[in-house]
């Protein structure tokens, strides 16, 4: 989501913040053929659109623009040239001089002079990043007809601060390579002739996106937050990527972007859309995972990793090693190539002998690919510097590529931060403008998993505005102004969290069930369905540990448990009413010694002027994967029918009542004895207990050692596989691709109908065509061969040191020569150059040219004859 830039400019703005100017302010830009598009676009718009258009051409510096009054002929607004400060007013089209360039600044347009040759004049760019800085989700970006890639990069700031884009179609614009491109490159909401756009305009300028304030999208009605939520819930499903801990806020102005594009004006219209058509569900992911990337963005940031980040990796480590990078929001790779860049930079001429290995993820597979690919539009030109370019890069066709020794150092592929496990042993994690588009839940979730991933004293390189900010434990401040921060090395145990990824088989489709209806699964069902049992039928207890502690309270527990006088405790001895406690204690003893389910009925609890009876159920249990045990006591009250009513004490006491008491004496004389010898049973009992829990204690501590270094050695297989799923599926692209170029080259070589032969550096046979089998007397089994083996059908004594020749010299020969038949050839042997420019061999092509000498011959006999 970040990458890093020449001019410094600042971070993509969040699509949710609405500053600017309050009405619709459009970027229009062209070159060549430009003038016939203005004319299309002014001509469709009416006298008060709602909106204000800033144009910008490539003009010459050296002449007066007349565009200004030209178009005033054909639009129905007043269009003006502009002057520095100029006001930017509603209804008005402003058009750039000759020879500036034209920023937006707090409503008004500064202009600046073309910068001199050879540094690369993009006044489109320009303009059109200022105007996404400013005005953001109120900013539209078009580009119309003409040559060159001016404009391309600036359209993604646009489109990631919330503004919509267009591009001229092909089949009316002049010159279609500059639209082309930016409809290429992936950041145009339409391609369009002008007229269409000016209507779209017309309609964006009137929809309560762009008329919105942020007061009032913090305000939104309850319904629109819920529809908000369901569409959410069905891009999750739709793409296994949940969106619930990005900022609401940028998700809910990034929806009410597509519903401006679909011109749409609730959220339940876009929900119903999005239910019935699949591409939109796709364009609305693509939305989401905002994508702003250029090379060297902010340039004093890469020189401080050079300053202070690259010495501490590079210095003393040993021969051979590898340098370990991760860059997380990769996008289409172009911070990626600038860090691979300025480490080789730092490297060179340096003593220590280490390699690069840099890992780059994101979640959008289309931006994957093209970083893979490493080929850029010739704009980048502004941001890559000469020397840069020639050294790193290798142009072809208008575009830049970058050379291979980089890319192979790079390994793209798909990484979901929120579920996926981290990499590890890593060096350098570049994860610039992503936090910033989450909440503070999901970051407290990813910056553990960050700091899991380094190696002790490696460093972590966020974006300008991000921070670590409830996590300073876990990292130190190294260069505040670039945000690039050291992993702690003083950091407590830290929590992470692999979580488990989300798919959209995770959700139980039940039959017959509405999908529109709100998510549930058959979980949510029976948690509820167990919680209204237990609270109706299941009798009340607690739940205690093996020293009688209470951990946990089930039910209303009031008439067996109370609180006891003085310091507070969870003991259950002493909270239990009068009545109890022997029958408890003696219960628990026997479950604790026998572990088993231990029962007593027919309790007699006294409470005021009635006796209750209680039954007691104690059952012991042990909670995986720990076996640690624990104990339910149960108390379950007899039905009131069988309440004892206690009697009164009468003012006499007769025979039967003396009788009752003295053998409630004997009993209660029969239950201390037993009580006072179960309690000496039970201290010689915790005197062993004791001795033993010390020993078990020790050997735990030396368990709990062992289980943590399972733990880590688990996360870090963990880690090892995710990179190796990484590395796997870069594997699988690169084979793909190279089948793809095995298959051209072959169907290329077969369909070219003329004798090729291509031959190593060491003159062996590497591949040839079927009509060279012939000519040069091959045999597919002769691939590996050398070429002075083969005695080729041709009358060339030298054929061998003429290919030496040409591959040592570099210099192509050309020259006729005469098959064992007669025929004439054209004999062309051209050095075979690889894409790092390297010399690998010769490519041999015969051109048949003995009917052209046949021709050549029968004119000049006549000729001859006369004379």
């Amino acid at each position: 989501m970040s990458d890093v830039a020449a001019d410094s400019s600042p971070p993509p703005p969040l699509a949710e913040e609405t500053d600017g100017l309050p009405f619709l302010v459009v970027g229009v830009g062209a070159s060549a053929g430009g003038l016939e598009a203005y004319t299309e676009l002014l001509e469709a718009l009416p006298k008060n659109p709602g909106l204000a258009l800033l144009l910008v051409s490539h003009l010459d510096p050296d002449q007066k623009s007349h565009l200004a009054p030209i178009l005033s002929r054909v639009c129905q607004m007043p269009v003006l040239e502009v002057t520095e400060g100029m006001a930017v007013e509603v209804d008005k089209v402003y058009v750039i001089p000759p020879g500036t360039n034209m920023a937006m600044s707090d409503g008004h347009l500064t202009l600046s002079p073309r910068p001199p040759r050879p540094v690369p004049h993009m006044p489109i760019d320009h303009l059109f990043r200022s105007l996404s800085s400013i005005q953001k989700s109120r900013s539209v970006g078009v580009i119309l007809s003409g040559n060159g890639s001016d404009g391309v990069i600036a359209l993604q700031s646009i489109k990631a601060a919330g503004g919509v884009t267009f591009a001229q179609d092909e089949a009316t614009a002049r010159f279609p390579h500059m639209p082309r491109a930016a409809a290429l490159d992936g950041n145009v909401d339409h391609v369009m002739r002008p007229s269409a756009i000016a209507q779209e305009l017309q309609a964006i300028a009137i929809h309560p996106y762009t008329r919105e304030t942020e007061a009032a999208a913090k305000e939104a009605p309850v319904d629109d937050e819920n529809d908000i939520r369901e569409i959410i819930n069905l891009l999750r499903l739709r793409t296994a990527v949940d969106f619930t801990h990005y900022k609401q806020s940028t998700i809910r102005r990034r929806i009410l972007r597509r519903m401006a594009l679909r011109n749409m004006h609730t959220p339940r219209e876009y929900l119903a859309l999005l239910r019935e058509d699949h591409v939109e569900i796709q364009h609305l992911y693509q939305d989401f995972l905002i994508r702003v990337t250029q090379f060297f963005r902010d340039s004093d940031a890469f020189e401080a990793l050079k300053d202070r980040v690259f010495p501490a990796i590079v210095n003393g480590r040993a021969a051979g090693s590898v340098i370990r990078i991760w860059v997380a929001g990769c996008s289409t790779g172009e911070e990626v190539y600038s860090l691979a860049i300025c480490l080789l930079e730092y490297l060179e001429g340096r003593p220590e002998n280490v390699s690069i290995k840099i890992l780059a993820t994101d979640l959008n597979e289309l931006a994957l690919e093209r970083a893979r690919a490493g080929v850029y539009l010739d704009n980048i030109e502004v941001d890559v510097s000469p020397t840069r370019l020639r050294r790193f890069f290798v142009r072809q066709d208008g575009h830049y590529q970058i050379c291979k020794s980089i890319r192979e150092l790079c390994v793209f592929s798909r990484h979901n931060m929120m579920n996926d496990p981290p990499f590890s042993r890593l060096d350098l994690i570049s994860c610039r403008n992503v936090l910033i588009y989450m909440d503070s839940a999901l970051q407290k979730r990813v910056i553990p998993l960050l700091h899991y991933a380094l190696n002790a004293g490696g460093f972590l390189f966020l974006g300008s505005s991000e921070n670590v900010s409830g996590s300073g434990d876990l990292f130190e401040m190294v260069d505040p102004r670039h945000r690039i921060f050291a992993r702690s090395r003083i950091a407590g145990n830290v929590l992470i969290d692999f979580g488990a990824a989300v798919s959209p088989s995770a959700h139980l489709r039940v039959p017959g069930r509405d999908e529109t209806a709100p998510l549930w699964n058959a979980l949510d069902v029976q948690k509820e369905a167990d919680r209204v049992l237990l609270s109706r039928y299941a009798p009340v207890g607690v739940v205690v540990d093996e020293s009688m502690t209470v951990l946990q309270f089930r039910g209303r527990t009031a008439p067996f448990l109370e609180p006891a006088p003085g310091m507070a405790s969870l003991d259950l001895f002493r909270m239990l009413r009068e009545g109890l406690l022997a029958e408890v204690r003696s219960a628990t003893a026997q479950a604790k010694a026998e572990n088993v389910v231990v029962t007593r009925d027919g309790i007699r609890v006294a409470e005021g002027d009635t006796l209750r009876l209680v039954r007691l159920d104690v059952i012991p249990f042990k909670v995986p994967p720990s076996g640690m045990r624990f104990f339910l006591v149960l108390f379950q009250e007899s039905p009131a029918a069988e309440r004892l009513p206690q009697a009164s004490a009468p003012s006499a006491r007769g025979p039967a009542t003396d009788e009752q008491l003295s053998q409630l004496q004997e009993e209660i004389g029969a239950l201390r004895d037993y009580l006072q010898s179960v309690i000496e049973e039970q201290e010689s009992t915790n005197e062993e207990l004791k001795s033993a829990n010390e020993e078990i204690l020790s050997a735990n501590e030396e368990l709990q050692s062992t289980n943590e270094e399972l733990q880590t050695a688990k996360e870090e297989a963990q880690s090892a596989n995710e990179e190796l799923n990484t590395v796997n599926d870069e594997l699988r692209h690169r084979n793909i691709e190279l089948a793809r170029v095995n298959d051209d080259l072959v169907n290329l070589l077969i369909g070219v109908n003329i004798p090729i032969v291509m031959v190593s550096r060491d003159l062996r046979v590497r591949r040839f065509t079927p009509l060279a089998e012939k000519t040069f007397n091959l045999i597919q089994s002769d691939v590996g061969r050398p070429i002075s083996d083969i005695k080729p059908n041709l009358d060339v004594p030298n054929f061998t040191d003429l290919i030496g020749n040409v591959i040592d010299t570099l210099i192509a020969y050309e020259g006729e020569v005469k098959d064992l038949a007669g025929r004439w050839y054209s004999l062309r042997i051209r050095p075979y150059v690889t894409m790092d420019n390297k010399i690998d061999g010769a490519s041999i092509v015969l051109v048949d040219i003995d009917s052209i000498r046949r021709q050549l011959n029968l004119k000049l006999t006549p000729r001859e004859e006369g004379s």
